[in-house]
C-alpha cells in the first residue's frame, strides 16, 4: 500500500454535526491547522444525511436550562450526567440561533416568533442542514478535509497523537499525526437483528453508516466507556421506521391498541415507557398498536406530509400510495437496539471539556457518553464545547517528543493488518470461507436472540448474555479468515470488526446492571425491579483483551 502521512494540529475523525462544526470554532484560530476525515462525503454523512424536520433541543420563552437538565434526567431515570446536561442547555439557543444565520430556515409564526412543538422542540426545514455545516467548513482556509477513508485505530502513546487508515477510493495507507485528536463519529447501528432482514436491511432508524468505529477505536486503545447498557429503541412507524415524534408531539397523537384503548398513560410517558407499553401490549393479545390520527384535518395531514418529507420521505410516499393519517392511524412498533449517545447516555466517559480519559483525546455528539437526549442542537453545542476544550489542552501542551519507536511500530502493524487482508483476494494463504456480511449477519443473530432483540422483546438473562458473550468471541476469531477483494470489503471487513467490539463492551454492561432501570432498553428478566444499589455508572475499560467494570457515583 502507498504510504501517505498527514500532519496537523487538531484531528478530527468524523464529518458528522459535531465535528464540522467543532471544525468551525477551531478555525476561528489562524494559526491552527485542522484535519476533518471522513469514510463519506461531509455533505451527506451521519445521522443528517437526509436532513432532519425538528429541533427537539431548545430552550423556549418561560424555561430555563435547568428544566431541561430535569427533563432528561427524569427520562434517563437519575443516570445522567448533569454537569455535562447543564453545558449543554446553556449553549443550545445560541447555536440554533447561528445555524440560522448560515441558512438554516426555522419555521416562525406570523409575529416572527419560532414555531415550537412542545416546550423545547422548533420546527424547521432541515432537508439541507448537513450541505449547509459541509459547505462552511469547506470555506475555511486552515481546515483540511479527507473523504472517502477510513480510520480503524489511534495513533497513542499514552497520548493520543492522530489515526491509522485506508483509502477506501485509492487503497492508500494513510497515518494521520496531530497534536489533539476530536472523535466525532457517531454511535452503533447494526449490532442486533433489524426490523427490515433480507433485502433492506438498512430501513433502520439509526444511520446504518454509524457502525461504532468511534467507540471501537477508544475501547481497544483503553478509554474508559460509559452506560452503554442504556441501549436506544426507538418507537416509530411500522415498515419505514420513521420517527413518531412528529405525530404524537405535532399534533398530539395518542398511542392506542387494537381495541382504540389509550395505553400510554399506563406505563409511564418516558422514552423506555412509552416502547415498553407498546411491547406489552402487543405480548399480550392487544396489538398491534397505533398513533391515533384517523380523522385529522386536510391542513394537518398536509403538513405531515411536508414534515416527513424532511427527514423521512418513505413515510410520506406510504400515505400517498396506501392512505393518508387522516383516513387511519398510523401503525407503530420498537426498532432493533441501539447504542448511542445522542438520545441515551452511551459513550466515551468525559470531562466538563470533553476531553477523555486518553490524554489529548476528546469526544462530541453521538460518540460521548453521560448527556442523553443532546439530538441536534447539542451534538452542535458539544462540537463547541469540544474545540475550546482542545483549544486549552494545545496551550498548556508540554511538547515533549513523541515516542518514535512504539509509533513506528504501531503504524508498521496497521500497514501490515491491511496488506494481509488485501493480500488474501489473491488467493495465497489459508482458504476464506467467510465474507464480512456472513459475520455480520451471524452477529446480529447472537445479539437479537440472546442480549435481548426483537425477537425476545428486548428481555435477556444471565445466561443468554454467557452464550452470547461466547459467540460474539467466536465470531471475533474468524475475522482473520475473512474474504477480502477489494477496500471496499476491507471496509465492510473493520465495520464488522467495530460492531464485534461494541457488542464485547456492550454485553458485559448488560451483566453488570443487575437490575431493570430502563424498561425495554434494559429489561433483565433475572432482576425486574429497580435496585438502588446501582444508582451509579456502569464504567468499563479494556486492559489486554479482557473487560474490566467500573461503578462510578453519580456526579451533580
Amino acid at each position: 500500500m502507498e504510504q501517505k502521512r498527514i500532519d496537523s494540529d487538531v484531528l478530527i475523525i468524523g464529518g458528522g454535526t459535531a465535528g464540522c462544526y467543532a471544525a468551525m470554532r477551531l478555525a476561528r484560530d489562524k494559526n491552527l491547522n485542522i484535519v476533518i476525515v471522513d469514510k463519506a462525503d461531509i455533505r451527506r454523512s451521519g445521522c443528517l444525511a437526509a436532513g432532519v424536520n425538528a429541533l427537539n433541543f431548545y430552550i423556549t420563552e418561560g424555561h430555563e436550562p435547568e428544566d431541561y437538565v430535569e427533563y432528561a434526567s427524569k427520562d434517563a431515570h437519575g443516570i445522567v450526567r448533569k454537569d455535562l446536561l447543564r453545558d449543554l442547555a446553556e449553549r443550545v439557543n445560541h447555536v440554533t440561533h447561528d445555524m440560522e444565520r448560515r441558512g438554516l430556515t426555522i419555521l416562525k409564526d406570523e409575529n416572527g416568533k419560532y414555531i415550537s412543538r412542545g416546550w423545547r422542540n422548533l420546527k424547521i426545514n432541515g432537508e439541507n442542514i448537513k450541505p449547509i455545516l459541509a459547505e462552511e467548513v469547506k470555506s475555511l482556509d486552515n481546515i483540511q478535509i479527507f473523504e472517502h477513508i477510513n480510520i480503524t485505530d489511534l495513533r497513542q502513546d499514552g497520548k493520543a497523537r492522530g489515526a491509522y487508515g485506508f483509502g477506501i477510493r485509492d487503497g492508500a495507507f494513510y497515518e494521520f499525526r496531530a497534536k489533539a485528536v476530536l472523535v466525532a463519529t457517531g454511535g452503533a447501528a447494526g449490532l442486533y437483528r433489524p426490523n427490515n432482514p433480507e433485502k433492506s436491511p438498512h430501513q433502520t432508524w439509526y444511520c446504518p453508516f454509524n457502525t461504532g468505529a468511534g467507540y471501537a477505536m477508544g475501547i481497544l486503545a483503553g478509554a474508559e466507556m460509559t452506560t452503554f447498557e442504556m441501549r436506544f429503541i426507538a418507537l416509530r412507524c411500522k415498515d419505514t421506521i420513521a420517527p413518531t415524534g412528529t405525530i404524537a408531539q405535532g399534533v398530539g397523537a395518542k398511542q392506542v391498541n387494537s381495541r382504540g384503548e389509550i395505553y400510554e398513560d399506563k406505563y409511564g410517558l418516558t422514552t423506555s415507557q412509552r416502547l415498553w407499553g407498546t411491547v406489552t401490549e402487543n405480548r399480550e393479545g392487544r396489538g398491534p398498536c397505533f398513533l391515533k390520527t384517523a380523522g385529522l384535518d386536510e391542513e394537518t395531514e398536509g403538513n405531515l406530509y411536508k414534515a416527513y418529507l424532511n427527514m423521512a420521505p418513505l413515510q410520506t410516499l406510504k400515505w400517498l400510495e396506501n392512505g393518508g393519517p387522516s383516513e387511519k392511524n398510523v401503525e407503530i412498533d420498537g426498532t432493533e437496539p441501539y447504542v448511542v449517545g445522542g438520545h441515551t447516555a452511551s459513550g466515551y466517559w468525559i470531562d466538563r471539556d470533553r476531553s477523555t480519559t486518553i490524554k489529548g483525546l476528546f469526544a462530541a455528539g453521538d460518540v460521548a457518553g453521560g448527556a442523553p437526549q443532546k439530538y441536534v442542537t447539542g451534538a452542535l453545542a458539544e462540537g463547541e464545547i469540544a474545540a475550546e476544550g482542545i483549544i486549552g489542552y494545545l496551550q498548556g501542551l508540554d511538547e515533549n517528543e513523541d515516542n518514535e519507536a512504539e509509533l513506528k511500530d504501531q503504524s508498521d502493524a496497521r500497514r501490515a493488518e491491511y496488506e494481509s487482508f488485501l493480500e488474501s483476494r489473491h488467493g495465497e494463504g489459508k482458504p476464506a470461507p467467510y465474507s464480512p456480511s456472513d459475520i455480520e449477519i451471524a452477529m446480529q443473530k447472537v445479539m437479537d436472540e440472546y442480549a435481548g432483540g426483537i425477537r425476545t422483546d428486548y428481555r435477556y438473562t444471565e445466561a443468554g448474555l454467557d452464550t452470547a458473550e461466547r459467540r460474539i468471541n467466536e465470531l471475533s476469531e474468524l475475522l482473520p479468515s475473512v474474504k477480502v477483494n477489494d477496500t471496499y470489503d476491507l471496509l465492510d471487513l473493520y465495520e464488522v470488526r467495530d460492531r464485534l467490539i461494541v457488542s464485547r463492551v456492550l454485553i458485559a454492561h448488560l451483566r453488570a446492571r443487575k437490575e431493570t432501570r430502563w424498561h425495554s432498553f434494559q429489561e433483565n428478566a433475572d432482576h425486574p425491579e429497580v435496585n438502588k444499589e446501582f444508582e451509579c455508572y456502569i464504567n468499563s475499560v479494556m486492559k489486554d483483551g479482557e473487560i474490566k467494570i467500573i461503578k462510578r457515583n453519580l456526579i451533580g
